[in-house]
């Protein structure tokens, strides 16, 4: 056979780029190496002997890629061989039906740290086998794994350091907020012994009222000769609308105590330090419980919609989750804030009122319980699932504020500066084994918007029911 069906070796260098916890298969070394399967085996046993760190070669047939045989292989099986002379002066195709293995085919777009644990997962007898990587032009090349397990160990390092970077970092935020919320909780429990005495008092002071004004209008029944004193007092304290108004300051003053109490209330659960375990919680309590605390912020001008499902009560950590619901939510205030400024500026700008007439900002709060389609890998997937989701039809994210907010979401964006929405994406995938996900159907840029009810962000929480 001709050696126009053997290509020359050639040893890619990757992309040259810093090895990162992201890094694919496309940074490593890669070697160009392919024979068609009708090839003389001697041919391709002369190029391994000159280019010693080749890892094996790449059999093709027709130009179709048909399989591999490792360096080690392919002398092993020459060495142990009765017949030597009789593979070498044959196809390689004869060889390789005599000593063909598995193949681990890996997209040059898989993730090292990925690649190395699949690697890993081999039979013993394959783990010093290389690997064949398919670029997306359907090219195949081999990686030694050497080179994966020097690449593997490389980027575990920098994931130690990073986790240590934000161990660090964490645990100073950590006490700092066990501070800060140690502190609130005595001052929400200092604040909640006098609103307890007002509220069980004004429901005495009420019933007090009540018999008061019941004795005053049988002694009226009584005595139908009313003193002129009394009468004179009657008209000085205004007694006909004292009688009618003094209920209502009552049930006012209940009213207040009332939302001073669940006010402080909320301020206690979100300032709810974990403990090492997470603990049963009712969502929509806890969401009630932000909402109320956002209540200042929201003005009149937003509603919120709240269409709750029938949830069970969730196992996590409650003062964490607290913390996404709050981060959430006032990413979409902000959001709505915001319109309502460019509104605004547009309005006294342009004198365009007719544009936004019929715009009313909204924030939805939607929570629901579904079971997602059967995967690829079931094992690895909750039958159930808790859906959170938290929208706004203020204007939609560009693609570039979409695709910053996603990165920020990798663990050195984290590093470097970590983001509200970061924080919560954390607390979500690591914390509670869930995920984050941000859909924006209108992704056009602020100068573009057209504002209609349908745009805007959306934030969905996924939580397993375990």
């Amino acid at each position: 056979m001709s050696k126009e069906f053997i290509s020359s070796p050639y040893l890619s260098d990757g992309d040259n780029q810093d090895l990162s916890i992201d890094s694919t298969l496309a940074t490593l070394p890669l070697y160009s190496f392919a024979a068609d399967v009708n090839c003389l085996t001697i041919e391709v046993v002369e190029i391994l002997e000159k280019h010693s760190k080749l890892p094996g070669v790449i059999l093709l047939d027709q130009g179709k890629f048909v399989g591999m045989i490792s360096r080690l292989r392919l002398l092993e099986n020459l060495v142990l061989s009765e017949q030597q002379n009789l593979f070498l002066e044959k196809s390689l195709q004869l060889l390789y039906n005599y000593a063909r293995t598995d193949v681990l085919i890996l997209p040059e777009t898989t993730p090292i740290l990925v690649a190395a644990q699949m690697a890993l997962r081999r039979s013993s007898e394959l783990l010093g086998e290389p690997i064949v990587i398919q670029s997306e032009a359907q090219t195949y090349q081999l990686l030694d794994i050497h080179e994966l397990n020097i690449a593997h160990w490389q980027i575990r390092g920098i994931e130690t350091q990073v986790r240590y970077e934000r161990a660090q970092v964490q645990l100073i935020q950590s006490e700092k907020m066990a501070n800060l919320g140690r502190l609130v909780d005595g001052i929400a429990h200092e604040i909640l012994d006098p609103v307890g005495f007002i509220w069980g008092n004004l429901s005495h002071i009420s019933t007090y009222n009540e018999s008061l004004l019941e004795l005053i209008s049988v002694y009226e029944n009584y005595l139908p000769q009313v003193p002129t004193e009394v009468l004179d007092l009657k008209e000085e304290i205004e007694f006909d609308f004292l009688k009618q108004d003094l209920p209502r300051a009552i049930r006012s003053a209940k009213s207040g105590a009332e939302r001073l109490k669940n006010l402080v209330s909320s301020l206690q659960n979100f300032c709810h330090i974990d403990e090492v375990y997470p603990k049963p919680a009712d969502l929509h309590a806890m969401l009630d419980s932000i909402v109320l605390l956002l209540q200042s912020r929201l003005k009149s001008e937003i509603t919120i919609v709240k269409e709750y499902g029938n949830l069970p009560p969730i196992t996590c950590f409650i003062g964490q989750l607290n913390q996404v619901f709050m981060n959430i939510l006032s990413n979409a205030i902000d959001n709505l804030l915001n319109q309502a400024a460019y509104q605004e500026f547009t309005k006294e700008l342009w004198g365009d009122r007719q544009r936004f007439m019929n715009y009313k900002p909204c924030i939805v709060i939607k929570t629901t319980v579904f079971s997602p389609e059967p995967a690829s890998n079931p094992e690895t997937l909750a039958s159930r699932w808790i859906s959170i989701t938290i929208a706004d039809n203020g204007p939609g994210l560009s693609p570039s504020a979409l695709k910053q907010i996603l990165d920020s979401f990798s663990i050195e964006k984290r590093a470097e500066k970590e983001t509200s929405l970061a924080v919560s994406y954390q607390i979500i995938t690591a914390k509670h084994g869930g995920n984050l996900l941000i859909r924006s159907p209108n992704r056009e840029s602020s100068s573009e918007l057209e504002l209609f009810p349908n745009i805007g962000r959306e934030f969905e929480i996924l939580l397993p029911l375990v």
